[in-house]
């Protein structure tokens, strides 16, 4: 199971619900869309959704879209979900509801001063798509296509950060599906589906081949830029203020604090500090394949240059210089702010220092790491009116 996310080198029947009065304070509200989740969490956390489901034609359910996934119910809440879904108290799952299942569904939300989740019901009545509520802990891999799907949901909505959920197995779980101009179709669906276009004159603009679809056509969280909505999928974490670029690419499990200038590629498990900046086509190298099992990470006020690349997690504060591939067992010389050397160690052992630059010394070809004083800053003037 994937660990909860910290920067390493960060340094500095359903059986009748008892009437109750509003919360005091808010204190026992669902955390909904509007709200931002903090960002270390150890304990278990339930989460639901009402969502629209997608089937094919042997009518499996390939993919849900939910409009508003919250986390942390009231604890009377939380009783009415599972029994609405047929699950004991603890458990994680989904049930298609029926129109009386739905009405059930926006009771106990006006019962429970949960008027969003109520009027979200009130907006599926009238779902052409099967409407099914799902419930998802987070300690729970996802058994199912819907629980996935919430998963990633949720952190799209800034609901769950990078690593605070378990999506042990989700590849195994979720479809190859065609993501077509018409919404998601199976594969086995797909020619019959060409034909049936072509014979009205229409075409199926298959957009992508893929399990993940792009995060933009389910939710685009407030206060970002993004160039190109198709190199971001759902599941990506972006915090307000980060803007995207045509060649910068988000994958899911992963994102950016806050403010970030990404224009390159964040891989799975990767997370970005605030005000750090990805240039042109860099990397950060994942643990979904290639055997990797260091959590990568960068950094706040860090500059990982044009066509560089990091294979270890990097301290707040650093440079990476343009063209250098930083892996974690490449031999570093740390060198102290004389320029006299300090010692010769992998990159992973300097992993903890803050305000360092990392180069490739031009005449000897060594890498080499050095103290910084110059502070890495982003222009305000790009990220402060998304």
């Amino acid at each position: 199971m994937t660990r909860p996310w910290r920067n390493p080198c960060r340094t500095g029947s359903k059986p009748e619900s008892p009437k109750s009065s509003p919360p005091a304070n808010g204190s026992n509200r669902i955390q909904s869309l509007s709200r931002t989740v903090p960002g270390y969490r150890s304990e278990a956390v339930i989460a639901f959704g009402l969502g629209i489901a997608s089937r094919n034609s042997a009518l499996d359910i390939i993919e849900t879209f939910f409009p508003l996934p919250a986390v942390n119910p009231g604890e009377d809440f939380a009783r009415e979900l599972s029994a609405l879904c047929g699950l004991e108290p603890g458990n994680s799952g989904y049930r298609t509801l029926d129109a009386e299942g739905l009405e059930s569904f926006h009771a106990a939300a006006s019962q429970a001063f949960e008027h969003e989740q109520e009027r979200t019901a009130a907006r599926l009545r009238d779902s052409d798509g099967p409407v099914l509520l799902c419930i998802s802990r987070s300690q729970s891999p996802p058994t199912s296509v819907p629980e996935a799907f919430l998963k990633l949901h949720l952190l799209s909505h800034r609901l769950a950060r990078p690593h605070e959920q378990n999506l042990d197995g989700i590849f195994s779980v979720l479809h190859n599906l065609a993501w077509t101009s018409r919404g998601p179709v199976s594969l086995q669906d797909l020619p019959g589906m060409q034909l049936q276009a072509r014979k009205k004159g229409e075409t199926l603009s298959v957009h992508s081949v893929d399990k993940f679809p792009k995060m933009s056509d389910y939710v685009v969280p407030s206060g970002v830029r993004l160039a190109d909505s198709a190199r971001i999928r759902l599941g990506a974490y972006i915090g307000e203020g980060t803007t995207v670029m045509h060649e910068g690419f988000i994958n899911f499990n992963a994102g950016t604090e806050g403010q970030a200038m990404i224009e390159g590629r964040i891989s799975a498990g990767v997370m970005v500090g605030e005000n750090s900046d990805l240039g042109g086509s860099s990397s950060t190298m994942g643990t979904l394949s290639g055997g990797g099992t260091e959590i990568v990470s960068v950094g706040r006020n860090c500059l990982i240059g044009a066509n560089a690349g990091i294979g270890m997690p990097l301290a707040d504060g650093c440079i990476v210089e343009a063209g250098l591939y930083l892996t974690a067992g490449a031999v570093v010389r740390e060198l102290d702010a004389e320029g006299n050397l300090v010692r010769t160690c992998k990159a992973l052992e300097l992993s903890g220092l803050a305000h360092r630059l990392f180069r490739r010394n031009s005449l000897t070809g060594a890498i080499e790491c050095l103290p910084r004083k110059a502070h890495v800053a982003l222009n305000e003037e790009l990220h402060a009116h998304n």
